[in-house]
């Protein structure tokens, strides 16, 4: 199992009501596309074989055996397929008919579940013809004398790949207040399959779809909803075929609802299938990191769950189908954008409020460069001043020009700090750093490190000092990304009273000050933040050439947008530098090439390992993601920990790319 990806997919197949021969035809043409395209967990709907709107026919000898001899059909036949199914028909057992799903794999029948609540509502009536699941465990035998395991608390497990591990529910199960898929989870399950007949009314695709996303949420699982289609009885319901898969609450695939009728095409008669991969590693990792999700110790012992073995031999999923969104940081739609950007700045400015109250401070100074991170943190500033009721002229902006300032940067900031009615003053630094430069014996015609480092921790004293002066806070500006990396002088910029950004990446730095700017700024001040928007990343410690920046950030350490990738993924679900790669090559792909993308996560995870000392002393800031490098939250590393194990990885992807 290559980077713990298993192929999967829900189908809903058309279907005739009450012809089984009809709907297994159908069923195994979909099961024998599937195999072909590498899934290995295939499920269909509730009642898949007979249909779901049988009614009485349920209680036919009739429909019961021919709904038998179809699921023999469909065993002998997908016999040969590396794949298990899990299909839906109704099944007398000890003199009870329950609805239940089937599980196949390779030619046998692995085991029964029944439904455990049995709606009957409103427009459902399965109480007339099914009992309930609840406390039905044992054994089944069928017609031809198989003996299969029969029971709600089933797990059906890999035998080659233990983290390929999924049990049951269907359709009414979930809607109830304590879903049997929660107790499933719990027993180590990491996929549920929910075999679904939902008929659809107004309103209802939405709330079935959060529905779906809370429950694998809730249960850190990924879930498959297998919907009843078009194929149903419309006498008084009508079936979309929603079909949905779910990676801990996020939609991987989803078919829209009544897709089968395609706009250029009718009836589409093979029916909708929805298929990608789920990230069982993802999920492992994820439950690994959540200690409070519980866990039972022992689902095989007597009174608990029961783990039956099926082969669905050594799936590589060497193609990926599902998408990587390239800023996993940043929302994808303006709308889900803007409000992300609203409740960031309210963190933001919620936490830099407490602690000017409970400091009793009444004056902030912030070092304003001119650029998106010093930009952001003085907006933040602004809007905790105002919700406190203080006065703008409280915020003490700070520039310092030297060696590497432009009249653009420069000319930004003066006129920031004018438009949103701060104090301003101007500190030049050339004199006092070539002083100091003179002091320790450094030539500054010599443009290294020291010669670079001398300027941010010269700016740093004095914000440090003018702090003193005002009886204020130094506001930190620097940002997740930068932390990062180390690009952050230690002691200079990296140093501060209380650092807003702390917490949030440079990809979405970009997106606050925009908002910002669209939503909260004067035709002047947006005009401002539109420049700083469009002015190059960069520390400006370098002299320009011709008034223009030189020292580009995204030139020396690398793209940011990549740096984001590898931070998010890394530090969210644990993932090595081949799925980084990987995953990166599939986002990425005709932006970057696998020898650019490398070069960056080399330097990524260089970089990480040797700049935590920085992080290890960070001043306090508001979390506001599920990502944090604060050593009191999120990543506790100790500062010399070797980065061996990723560098033996890293060579093995650059040995792959010659």
């Amino acid at each position: 199992m290559r980077d713990g990806f298993i192929k999967v997919a829900v189908s809903t197949p058309d279907l005739r009501v009450a012809d089984s021969s009809y709907n297994v035809e159908r069923m195994i043409e979909t099961a024998e596309k599937l195999a072909g395209q590498g899934v290995k967990l295939l499920a269909f709907p509730e009642l898949s074989l007979t249909g779901y709107t049988c009614s009485d026919l349920f209680l036919q000898d009739a429909l019961l055996k021919g709904a038998e001899r179809a699921l023999y059909d469909y065993v002998k036949r997908t016999e040969g397929l590396a794949m298990v199914s899990v299909l839906g028909m109704p099944l007398e057992h000890r003199g009870r008919l329950y609805n239940v799903a089937v599980v196949v794999n390779r030619g046998k029948i692995l085991g029964v579940v029944p439904k455990s609540h049995i709606p009957n509502y409103g427009e459902f009536y399965e109480a007339r013809h099914f009992a309930s699941g609840q406390g039905a465990e044992g054994e089944h035998e069928f017609s031809d004398g198989t003996a299969v395991e029969f029971g709600t608390r089933l797990l059906f497990e890999d035998s080659h790949i233990p983290d390929f591990r999924f049990a049951i529910e269907i359709c009414e199960d979930l809607w109830m207040p304590a879903p049997p898929s929660g107790y499933h989870a719990m027993a180590g399950a990491n996929i549920i399959v929910n075999l679904s007949a939902s008929d659809e009314l107004t309103g209802k695709a939405d709330y079935r779809r959060e529905l779906v996303k809370n429950q694998s949420a809730r249960t850190i699982s990924a879930y498959l909803y297998a919907d009843a289609g078009e194929g149903e009885s419309t006498t008084d319901m009508v079936f979309a075929g929603h079909d949905m898969i779910v990676e801990n609450g996020i939609i991987l695939k989803e078919s829209e609802p009544f897709g089968q009728f395609a706009a250029d095409k009718g009836l589409q008669a093979d029916g909708v299938s929805v298929v990608t991969e789920i990230d069982l590693l993802r999920l492992k990792n994820e439950r690994r990191r959540m200690t409070a999700f519980p866990l039972c110790d022992a689902p095989e012992a007597p009174g608990r769950y029961r783990v039956i073995l099926f082969d669905v031999g050594e799936p590589e999923t060497t193609e990926l189908t599902r998408v990587y969104t390239r800023t996993p940081f940043v929302p994808e739609t303006k709308k889900n954008r803007e409000k992300r950007c609203e409740e960031i700045m309210n963190i933001q400015a919620a936490g830099l409020a407490k602690r000017l109250r409970h400091t009793g401070c009444r004056s902030a100074v912030i070092g304003l460069s001119g650029g998106l991170d010093s930009t952001l943190a003085l907006l933040v500033t602004i809007r905790a001043f105002d919700r406190l009721a203080l006065d703008r002229a409280g915020i003490t902006c700070v520039t310092m020009p030297c060696f590497g300032t432009t009249s653009r940067t420069y000319e930004n900031a003066v006129n920031l700090a004018g438009e949103l009615g701060t104090a301003l003053r101007e500190i030049p630094i050339r004199e006092a750093v070539l002083q100091h430069f003179k002091d320790i014996g450094h030539d500054s015609r010599v443009q290294d490190v020291t010669y670079e480092n001398g300027q941010a921790r010269e700016r740093t004293q004095i914000l440090m000092d003018v702090a003193n002066q005002t009886g204020g806070l130094v506001i930190g500006t620097g940002d997740m990304s930068e932390l990062a990396l180390g690009w952050a002088t230690y002691n200079g910029d990296h140093m501060s009273m209380y650092g807003v950004n702390c917490s949030v990446p440079k990809t979405l730095v970009r997106y606050l000050v925009q908002y910002y700017a669209d939503t909260n700024s004067s035709a002047a001040l947006q005009k401002i933040l539109y420049d700083v928007l469009d002015t190059p990343v960069s520390p400006e410690l370098l002299p320009p050439r011709e008034d223009e920046i030189s020292q580009k950030t995204e030139d020396i350490v690398g793209p940011y947008e990549l740096h984001d990738f590898f931070l998010y993924h890394m530090l969210r679900f644990g993932f090595t530098p081949a799925k980084l790669f990987r995953l990166a090559a599939r986002a990425f792909e005709g932006k970057y090439d696998g020898e650019t993308i490398y070069r960056w996560l080399s330097a990524f995870c260089h970089r990480f390992f040797r700049q935590q000392f920085k992080r290890s002393c960070l001043p306090d800031g508001p979390k506001v993601g599920t990502v944090s490098v604060s050593p009191r939250g999120d990543l506790r590393m100790p500062s010399d920990a070797s980065d061996a194990l990723w560098r033996e990885e890293l060579e093995r992807i650059r040995e792959s790319l010659v």
